[in-house]
């Protein structure tokens, strides 16, 4: 699955012959990683969601797992000791805002995009050591920078998430296991079924796009031409995310 430096360390990761698990895989991007996984001659894939029998991509191996519950996580853990390369999908967004919103949601948002996805790689870290060294792809997105209102839960655990994967990233570098952090914009998605079509990118190409990184062994994905302007103005001030500020008086 991988190949090694003469003076060790990976120098590739290979999406051939991995054993993947794919979180929130019964639809929308999850279901694109797993079939292009597939697709790229991946040995076996876990394609894991709260409710298994929901999952109908054709060769996969359904998984029952909620991240949000520590117990059903011990549990897919023992159900996959093989897993190779994680990627951590699942995802939730409640448009709750933070002074006005419901807590109970915004609670939601970061139990699912921080912990949720902390305790799935906590879960699995040690099976991917055992097996050889392998990846971990963290989901994020282009409110891990930029953070509005209308999505103010879910920019805050976007960030929280951005800030766990730089951690776990150095933390497991010594054990062998590569994190990459995927960030997009809307993708045509059930989730953002209220955006135009002209404003989204299909999550067939992201998915695509994601693995490429992976198996590059890169660190950072950016998806798509929005993100990749918005990362880009972060040294520049904050008006140029934040517009607003500059007429402030």
């Amino acid at each position: 699955m991988t190949a090694r430096h003469p003076h060790g360390g990976l120098e590739n990761m290979e999406i051939s012959n991995a054993v993947a698990l794919v979180t929130g895989a019964n639809r929308g991007l999850g279901r694109c990683f797993a079939e292009e996984l597939l697709r790229r001659g991946a040995a076996k894939v876990y394609a894991a969601a709260r409710n298994p029998a929901a999952v109908d991509s054709p060769g996969v191996v359904p998984l029952e797992l909620d991240i949000t519950d520590p117990a059903s996580i011990a549990e897919a853990v023992t159900a996959a000791p093989d897993v190779s390369l994680l990627i951590n999908n699942a995802g939730i967004s409640t448009h709750t805002p933070l002074v006005t919103g419901d807590m109970a949601k915004i609670q939601l948002e970061m139990e699912t995009a921080f912990f949720g996805h902390l305790n799935v790689i906590r879960g699995f870290a040690p099976a991917l050591e055992a097996n050889g060294g392998g990846a971990v792809l963290n989901v994020l997105s282009i409110l891990s920078w930029a953070h509005f209102p209308a999505y103010g839960a879910y920019s805050a655990a976007k960030s929280a998430a951005w800030a766990m994967t730089n951690v776990v990233r150095q933390e497991l570098a010594p054990m062998g296991i590569d994190v990459t952090a995927l960030h997009v914009g809307y993708m045509d998605t059930d989730m953002a079924d209220y955006v135009a079509a002209s404003e989204k990118i299909h999550p067939a190409l992201v998915a695509a796009t994601a693995l490429d990184g992976i198996q590059a062994r890169v660190p950072e994905v950016i998806a798509d031409e929005g993100t990749r302007r918005v990362k880009s103005a972060l040294s520049g001030g904050l008006e140029l995310i934040y517009p607003d500020l500059s007429t402030a008086g």
